[in-house]
């Protein structure tokens, strides 16, 4: 039996659904989390592309980070994620239950100084398959938008 379940609420527009879901601290559970979430993501907002690929690989690579860097895997805490899908695009937001980081301190890791570094390349990759990304002033929790289309 899966630990996980999504919430679902229909809106009154067309398109408009929000999902929630707790992800317990836990990195076996990452792909069960994306799969549930691209599942119920509404189809025609985001390309069949978009949804596969860039959706899907931006929330395996934030969940992990917050499982990982943000919760430090302890079972005691969760991950939330909210989506919020309409028909301008999605918006997915995950939070940990972290100390927050200050993401201006990622280097660029195509940098000369930073190709050696192993830090860094996931946020690098995140930017570039989303249309924005937003941190919070603490930096437990990230807002990641995909354009419709």
């Amino acid at each position: 039996m899966t630990p996980l379940a999504i919430g679902i609420r229909v809106g009154q527009g067309a398109g408009d659904v929000e999902l929630a879901l707790r992800v317990p601290s836990d990195l076996t559970l990452v792909a069960e989390a994306v799969d549930l979430i691209a599942a119920h993501t509404p189809p025609g907002i985001l390309s069949p592309r978009r949804v596969h690929f860039n959706l899907r690989t931006v929330l395996a690579e934030v969940l992990a980070n917050a499982i990982t860097y943000g919760n430090h895997e302890d079972p005691a805490k969760h991950v939330d994620v909210r989506v919020e899908a309409g028909p301008d695009g999605v918006r997915v937001t995950v939070t940990d239950a972290g100390e927050g980081f200050d993401p201006r301190g990622i280097p660029d890791p195509t940098t000369s100084d930073a190709l050696q570094r192993e830090d860094g390349r996931g946020l690098f990759v995140i930017r570039h398959l989303v249309d924005a990304v937003a941190f919070n002033e603490k930096g437990n929790a990230v807002c990641l938008t995909l354009r419709a289309g």
